[in-house]
């Protein structure tokens, strides 16, 4: 008997935006990640070279499924909070991980595991084509962007799998409706895109804020402006946005944070304190703290230079670096206001 139907009921009543269903197989596309990979793309996301035969195929990665079911959850936020440097839509609350972890377990244990089926959940670290399936599994299709869009909650969705060795009538799969349109592609502040539907990962600021371990590289720094964690203009830009509504998941809702000089002089212990269980913890404090360094050169004022200064004798080389560039950014500044 085919239970899609109560799956998808159930999502919806744990707060599942969208929901698909895929035979579990090489994704569309699969074939370009090699690609890509070729031409160092992934900048120094090692993990995404190791093993790409598994990351192309479901199948290789759990031998037993059958079908994978792709859940998502819209994290846009139809406001932000007013302060200094702004954080990725995304990461504003809880970590998503955990959010969508714990969403999907509860799915399955309600759903597959009364069934008797084997089950696999799989969240964003886990070596699976998300966005591929996504499509697949009838979510929406990959913008210009290679973002997934969806047509009532357009780029926002953060995406999970449930691999399982059950049998499910898969959903028909997405078109592609970004048509003519190029906002995602000319929005992009470092021209991060070499083609439609390509990211050059080693120039997107998502990627230099984020998963870049070391110094950003100078070219960079001022097109992060006040970015401190991510970069939102490819999503914010998209057309599809006119029906997107604010996430209903609380969890996701902004956290308060202090204001940038403060945040500049934590410790160790302080910084994980304030963002355990967070998406910035994973930064660790020495790229937080280099980040914060890169946003008040390009947006701090004279009242920001003791922070900068005191950070400029940090134990960590990466946050001294970045703080001697910011505070010669802001004296600049001054002395072109002055003349």
């Amino acid at each position: 008997m085919d239970r899609s139907k109560e799956l998808k009921e159930a999502a919806r009543t744990l707060g599942f935006d969208a929901i698909g269903i895929v035979e579990a197989q090489a994704p569309q596309g699969a074939d370009h990640l090699k690609d890509w990979l070729k031409l160092s793309y992934q900048g120094e996301m090692g993990w995404m070279a190791r093993r790409p035969e598994i990351r192309s195929d479901p199948r290789q990665y759990d031998s037993l499924a059958k079908t994978i079911i792709v859940a998502g959850v819209t994290s846009h936020q139809t406001s932000t909070p007013s302060r200094r440097g702004r954080i990725a839509a995304y990461a504003q609350g809880l970590d998503y991980h955990d959010i969508l972890r714990d969403k999907l377990e509860r799915l399955a244990q309600n759903t597959l595991a009364v069934w008797g089926a084997h089950y696999r959940i799989c969240v964003d670290s886990s070596p699976l084509m998300e966005k591929p399936l996504a499509a697949m599994a009838g979510l929406g299709w990959q913008g210009k962007n290679t973002l997934l869009i969806h047509s009532q909650h357009g780029p926002w969705l953060m995406l999970g799998c449930i691999l399982t060795n059950l049998n499910f009538t898969p959903d028909s799969p997405s078109s592609d409706h970004c048509g003519t349109c190029t906002r995602c592609l000319d929005a992009c502040p470092t021209q991060a895109f070499p083609q439609p539907y390509v990211l050059d990962a080693r120039r997107c600021l998502a990627y230099l804020t984020i998963e870049h371990p070391g110094s950003i590289p100078e070219e960079f720094r001022t097109l992060v402006g006040d970015r401190l964690f991510g970069c939102d203009e490819c999503l914010d830009v998209c057309p599809w946005n006119r029906h997107a509504q604010q996430s209903r998941e609380l969890r996701l809702s902004p956290i308060p944070r202090s204001d940038l000089p403060e945040m500049l002089d934590w410790d160790e212990t302080r910084f994980r304190k304030e963002f355990r269980g967070t998406p910035i913890f994973r930064l660790k404090r020495g790229r937080w703290l280099r980040n914060i360094c890169v946003v008040l050169g390009n947006i701090g004022t004279t009242e920001d230079l003791p922070a900068l200064e005191k950070a400029s004798q940090d134990l960590d080389p990466l946050v001294r670096e970045h703080a001697l560039w910011g505070k010669l950014q802001i004296m600049k500044r001054i002395e072109t206001d002055e003349n």
